[in-house]
């Protein structure tokens, strides 16, 4: 039987209660969806600041509706993957830019070379390690902002290929030996800074540092309303810039997706 995980709850909680009041760490052994359920406790009226982790989860779900599976291959196993979501109050002037604010964040915690895939995904060599999902509930009073419900699911583990159109990879591969359990410790306290620095400035004191990470900077892309352009960067509040035959149109991460061209060194995602 494998060890219990020895997640870092309370080294979590050491670093992030000082920024964050009424915060609390908690690790469930499995659980459908850690933004499905931080949702609901919103919905029931329960608004305080969480980091919610699961070590298997069995109905996740991913942007535009996309099905995210992930946590231990078997009941008691390590996991094979690191999936939590971070819920608290959160009230910026304006919400653009915060997922690519929060894989910045994920990036610079666990290595260098990761890249990221505009607006939600972080890459290595093309291929997918993790993913974000942000949801927010109405707190009901004017002025008052929003509950926010930050998902991120990382691979430790690199899963088989098969049924996916990226290819993943795991973090193990960059991190040898690396677990779950410390990948989380990477992550937890500078995600909850870049946060509250957003709600505080916006994205754009992140913009520069997005770009020199920007997986698709100068790539021919494809938007999946069928506009074509070549991608060159984001601007200030974290809309991509895509260079098209009609000029430099901004492209807001709403009702969209981005795929490479397909081509020579290029593949549908």
């Amino acid at each position: 039987m494998a060890k219990p995980v020895l997640w870092p709850c309370e080294a979590i909680w050491e670093a992030v209660a000082p920024m964050l009041a009424g915060f609390t760490v908690e690790v469930l052994p499995q659980v459908d969806s850690t933004n499905t359920e931080l949702m609901r406790r919103a919905r029931s009226g329960r608004l305080e600041p969480v980091l919610l982790v699961t070590e298997q989860q069995t109905a996740g779900r991913g942007r535009l509706g996309r099905q995210w599976l992930s946590g231990a291959d078997r009941a008691g196993s390590a996991p094979t993957a690191l999936t939590f979501s971070l819920g608290l109050n959160l009230a910026p002037e304006d919400w653009s830019g915060l997922s690519l604010a929060v894989g910045l964040s994920v990036a610079q915690s666990l290595h260098p070379d990761i890249r990221l895939k505009w607006p939600n995904d972080l890459w290595w060599h093309d291929r997918k390690l993790a993913g974000i999902l942000i949801e927010t509930a109405n707190l009901g009073a004017a002025n008052a902002g929003r509950y926010v419900v930050i998902g991120i699911g990382i691979n430790i583990q690199t899963p088989p290929a098969q049924g996916f159109s990226t290819a993943p990879m795991g973090l193990t591969e960059l991190l040898p030996g690396v677990d779950a359990a410390q990948a989380l410790g990477r992550i937890a306290a500078p995600l909850v800074r870049t946060v509250q620095a957003f709600e505080a400035r916006g994205f754009a004191p992140f913009q520069a540092a997005f770009n020199a990470c920007d997986a698709l900077s100068q790539v021919p892309v494809t938007l999946s309303d069928g506009i074509q352009g070549v991608a060159q960067g984001v601007d200030a509040t974290g809309a991509l810039l895509l260079h098209t035959a009609q000029g430099v149109q901004r492209v807001t991460s709403s009702e969209v997706s981005v795929r490479l061209q397909a081509g020579p060194g290029y593949a549908y995602l």
